[in-house]
């Protein structure tokens, strides 16, 4: 890099870089801090494209729920272990682990696929889980000031009234 370009960092991002200070007679290291705004955007964007979170119940297949579940509690495990243990984001995504493992549970997958009558059992849990994840995206987005992609609009919950609605991001309102 020449003299003559600059780089300049701002308060939280020279924050998120800065992972120690050397002085000659010692120093001390750390791990910097996620930035938990970004962290729960990420998260949201993810989301969205999670299809047992959104998709026609008519249209979905039991394997791929539980798959798509399986996943999605895998992304919320990486994410908490990379937050504080008082964070905010870290307690919702134990909650939405919670659900998933609950349905994950309820929906051991039977040797002869999801049929009759597991396709019953298969989507009335689903819809559980589908409402409780819309109760901790509101509140993701709320406390993080997010926008929420409209294809999850469906499962957020309008009984949440401590903060209002999260705006809609109609970028996913493509046609299928």
């Amino acid at each position: 890099m020449s003299k003559s370009e600059k780089i300049e960092l701002k308060g939280r991002e020279l924050a998120t870089r800065l992972t120690g200070i050397l002085t000659p007679t010692g120093g001390i290291s750390w791990k910097p801090s996620v930035d938990e705004r970004d962290k729960a955007q990420q998260l949201l964007v993810y989301l969205a494209g999670q299809r047992a979170l959104h998709y026609p119940y008519d249209r979905e297949i039991g394997s791929f729920i539980a798959q798509s579940i399986f996943d999605t509690r895998e992304r919320l495990t990486r994410d908490m272990e990379a937050l504080s243990t008082d964070a905010l984001l870290r307690k919702i995504l134990r909650a939405m682990q919670a659900a998933c493992r609950k349905f994950l549970d309820d929906n051991q997958s039977p040797s002869a696929g999801y049929g009759q009558p597991y396709q019953a059992q298969l989507l009335c849990t689903l819809g559980k889980l589908r409402a409780l994840f819309g109760i901790h995206i509101a509140r993701i987005a709320f406390a993080y000031d997010l926008e929420v992609d409209a294809c999850l609009g469906d499962i957020l919950s309008y009984l949440v009234v401590d903060f209002p609605y999260p705006p809609l991001n109609q970028s996913c309102l493509s046609p299928r």
